[in-house]
């Protein structure tokens, strides 16, 4: 079975296989999920960065009457994190059946201030993921993924608007954790 690229493919500091772009495709499945970046080759535990789909997301919050100004303040909201946890769940659900992959459940997630976009260099044209670039500009927010004392992070972004002006964002975002989820070892029929 061919999960991922190989030279994508890792290994956690456990020794569980670390496949990055399956875990990304398995939560991008999901209609409110737009991007996805997650870490975990050589770390302790799987962590990702989500970019909500704005249109399904916005309608989403409209059906509910949750009121928001713009990607930032909608991604920020509570109802929204507990969106985006049922989806990470459901993967960890699906994760937790396989033998090989069980060790790579995301445990901490974030939801980012902005979407990742080709112009700030964080995409290529054809929307795949620079995971260097972004491992680099957003290094202050994968160390408090994974440093577990953390419960919110703040960054401060450089981002290119649609007119092609540039401007700072500021966000404090909020990191939420998962609970592993084990599943029984059946026992073989004889």
């Amino acid at each position: 079975m061919i999960i991922d690229r190989a030279k994508d493919v890792g290994k956690m500091k456990d020794g569980t296989l670390f496949a990055p772009k399956y875990l990304e495709n398995k939560l991008k499945f999901f209609p409110f999920i737009k991007e996805v970046v997650t870490f975990g080759k050589d770390m302790d535990f799987a962590s990702a960065f989500i970019c909500i789909d704005m249109e399904a997301v916005g309608n989403w919050a409209e059906r509910r009457n949750l009121a928001y100004s713009g990607y930032t303040d909608l991604a920020s909201r509570d109802e929204i994190y507990d969106l985006i946890y049922e989806c990470v769940e459901s993967v960890n659900v699906d994760l937790a059946r396989d033998d090989k992959l069980r060790g790579s459940q995301i445990l901490r997630f974030l939801i980012l201030h902005k979407e990742l976009d080709a112009d700030d260099g964080e995409l290529t044209r054809t929307r795949k993921v620079r995971r260097n670039i972004i491992a680099d500009r957003y290094q202050p927010l994968i160390d408090a993924l994974h440093d577990e004392s953390k419960t919110h992070c703040s960054i401060e972004t450089e981002m290119t608007f649609e007119d092609g002006r540039k401007g700072t964002v500021e966000a404090d975002l909020r990191i939420m954790n998962l609970q592993k989820i084990n599943t029984p070892v059946h026992a073989k029929a004889a």
